[in-house]
């Protein structure tokens, strides 16, 4: 018997040059290690490593969509380098990065770190796209203005992606007296937890109000945390795993998705189930958008 090790390609779902080169890829994963400003547990730059290793051990084959998504040919970028003069040089860092991958034809999904590596995206998006809409899943609401001194804390986030283009938040179940009096008085659409499990129809009217296109962010901390432990800041009461799917196979049914990212996945060296949560999550969102698309 042989004992010879079979090499697997370090990328995005370990995929051979026929699946993942540059020039006939339709998707490119950014990865960006960052976490500068994170304030309870440190650890999500480690995360887009976390989900390329996991997503290296996925069947290709989707059962739900009937098909290889990989097929669609999934490039790997090299890692966007943290920028250590403050979070508002790395949202400009990582714009620049995204805004290459867009001029190039791509569709871009990045893998964070923390949240603030979302803004940078968004802004690369509104180069192409004037009115734009931004979906958060997410278990904070993010609404601070500032944070810590500065306005790209993550914890700022929803702030900012609402002055970049109509914001809708879901799976909100944490929020300050601040965040909660700005959200009162501002046009964003928050479908909290609470709601969500009370109200059969409530992704009907989140699609009815949604804008097209749209940039889709999500923070794993909006699954529950027994099944997603693997983040800074975990909240009780989260959605599971095939709510997250209804919702996102609905929006993407519906609605133009111009790119997505990945962000706040915190690994925990003794239990890699969320690290394997968060390839699969991206591999289901490229299938849901772009598999059986031209």
């Amino acid at each position: 018997m042989s004992t010879k090790s079979v090499s697997v390609p370090y990328n995005f779902a370990g995929l051979d040059d026929d699946c993942s080169s540059w020039e006939t890829s339709r998707v490119a994963v950014i990865p960006v290690p960052y976490d500068l400003t994170t304030t309870y547990q440190t650890g999500t730059r480690k995360g887009p490593q976390a989900v390329i290793e996991a997503s290296t051990h996925m069947e290709l084959f989707d059962d739900e969509l009937h098909g290889d998504v990989s097929m669609i040919g999934i490039h790997t970028c090299d890692q966007v380098e943290q920028v250590t003069t403050g979070p508002d040089a790395m949202v400009a860092r990582v714009a620049e990065v995204v805004s290459r991958v867009v001029d190039a034809g791509k569709f871009p999904v990045v893998l964070g770190g923390e949240h603030t590596v979302t803004l940078g995206a968004v802004q690369a998006m509104k180069k192409k796209h004037a009115h734009i809409g931004v979906v958060q899943f997410d278990a904070h609401a993010d609404l601070r203005n500032t944070y810590q001194g500065s306005h790209y804390n993550h914890a700022c986030v929803g702030r900012r992606l609402n002055e970049l283009g109509k914001l809708t938040q879901i799976g909100t179940r944490s929020l300050c007296s601040e965040e909660y009096d700005f959200l009162a008085s501002s046009n964003i659409h928050s479908f909290f937890a609470k709601d969500i499990l009370q109200d059969t129809a409530w992704i009907e009217k989140c699609i009815e109000i949604l804008p097209s296109p749209i940039y889709i962010t999500i923070d794993v901390d909006v699954f529950d945390p027994s099944i997603m432990p693997s983040v800074g800041t975990p909240e009780p009461g989260g959605l599971g795993w095939y709510e997250i799917l209804h919702v996102l196979r609905s929006i993407t049914a519906k609605k133009q998705i111009i790119g997505f990212d990945i962000v706040e996945l915190c690994p925990q060296p003794s239990n890699h189930a969320p690290d394997f949560l968060a390839a699969k999550l991206c591999y289901k969102m490229l299938g849901y958008i772009l598999l059986h698309t031209s």
